[in-house]
């Protein structure tokens, strides 16, 4: 059963929550540039119950447009299933700079 992806901006944090994937990315990447406006320092994936691979490529590509506007996104809450995810596409060493530990946020 497939869950909708949903997302809330609060406190230079916005919130992923749902399924991010080939099938509810769209409504999301359509609105990408106003959610992740310039008080977003931080992509909080902790709410996310399924990621596949077209997920990780949204993941990927927001943390580059951070980078091209200067300002470097932070990504947060990584469960073991994206992490591993991650590297079975060889992508930790491009994520893992942006990477911070939930316990580092308080």
């Amino acid at each position: 059963m497939q869950n909708a992806l949903n997302w809330q901006a609060e406190n230079g944090v916005i919130m992923l929550s749902g399924d991010l994937d080939r099938e509810t990315l769209l409504p999301f990447w359509k609105v990408r540039q106003q959610v992740i406006s310039a008080d977003i320092t931080t992509i909080d994936v902790s709410g996310l119950s399924r990621v596949d691979s077209a997920g990780l490529a949204v993941l990927v590509h927001l943390l580059d447009e951070g980078e091209v506007r200067k300002q470097p996104l932070k990504l947060v809450g990584m469960t073991e299933k994206l992490q591993m995810l991650a590297s079975l596409y060889n992508l930790q060493q491009i994520i893992q700079p942006y990477l911070v530990s939930t316990s580092t946020m308080v």
